[in-house]
């Protein structure tokens, strides 16, 4: 199981599904239930390849589950063209170039002609300066009052998928018991990217600025699947004290991607999970003891 928050709900992806679940401006909740894409079913014996391509089918899925989430909140008229929406998804996609690839690598080319910063050093400056930007872009969004309430969607989604996986009672007083932290979270990953790319550009060295700039974008796939090997082995492996200490930093900064939900936001949560099970875990669901979760860190524990 894995999702993402949206607005006012949670998306949820399953084995055969996926849905989205939000509350109404009206209070109640609506929620639509798709078949999930196979893309990844052909490539998923090749490492690398299969994480550019999860990575493809996620970002689908995620602009879709926000596209539908935005209309729900709005009067029919009001809502949101798919035309318009494809625009504003560029326009995000395009900030998030300038910001975190061309604004680094222009920035640490300026340094090195200021302090002739060379070889691996100037690598390091460059996963610093992206990192830095990265920190204070999530401690300026998380101060805006629609977004804090993202993040709260953002941890009720993991504590739902805790819930679930500890095998306690699926409800929202027995998954709020759990952390808002998970190994599997994107906030994981989006950190590992930022690590992967001083490695992997330090291959490339520092060409003349326009090749520069084009393998920072060229890469984005390679660095996208390594780093999507590295998040899937950790998941696998954190009965490993090792593994464990290298996801704390990432388990960390979830902080600054979630907020501890509402149990009206876990029953969004919850709803989503179930819409996306099979027959076969929603019996299973139904079998499990009425009983409280009492786990204190299920992040850290083997999904």
């Amino acid at each position: 199981m894995g999702g993402q928050a949206v607005v006012e709900g949670v998306m949820m992806r399953g084995a055969t599904q996926w849905a989205v679940a939000v509350r109404t401006p009206e209070g109640g909740i609506e929620c639509e239930v798709h078949e999930a894409p196979r893309w990844t079913e052909r490539w998923r014996h090749i490492p690398i390849v299969r994480g550019v391509v999860t990575l493809a089918e996620s970002l689908s899925l995620g602009f879709k589950a926000l596209a539908w989430s935005a209309d729900r909140q709005l009067p029919e008229e009001e809502r949101i063209s798919s035309k318009a929406m494809g625009w504003t998804m560029a326009g995000a996609l395009m900030f998030f170039l300038a910001l975190f690839i061309l604004i680094p690598a222009l920035g640490t080319s300026a340094l090195n002609d200021a302090l002739g910063v060379h070889g691996f050093e100037y690598h390091l400056i460059e996963g610093g300066i992206r990192l830095g930007l990265f920190l204070g872009y999530l401690l300026v969004i998380g101060l805006i009052p629609d977004i804090k309430r993202v993040f709260q969607y953002h941890g009720a989604e993991h504590k739902a998928i805790a819930a679930y996986e500890n095998g306690v009672e699926l409800s929202p007083e027995s998954a709020q018991e759990f952390s808002t932290e998970h190994v599997r979270c994107g906030t994981n990953f989006l950190l590992t990217v930022m690590v992967v790319t001083i490695f992997v550009y330090a291959f490339v060295g520092r060409p003349a600025l326009p090749w520069l700039i084009a393998s920072r974008i060229v890469l984005i796939p390679v660095i996208a699947g390594i780093s999507y090997e590295v998040i899937r082995f950790a998941a696998g492996h954190m009965r490993w004290r090792w593994v464990r200490a290298f996801m704390v930093p990432g388990l960390a900064l979830q902080k600054l991607t979630t907020r501890e939900p509402s149990l009206d936001q876990l029953e969004v949560a919850i709803m989503s999970l179930r819409s996306v099970m099979t027959a076969e875990q929603l019996e299973e669901v139904a079998a499990r003891p009425k009983r409280s979760a009492r786990v204190p860190q299920p992040a850290l524990r083997t999904a």
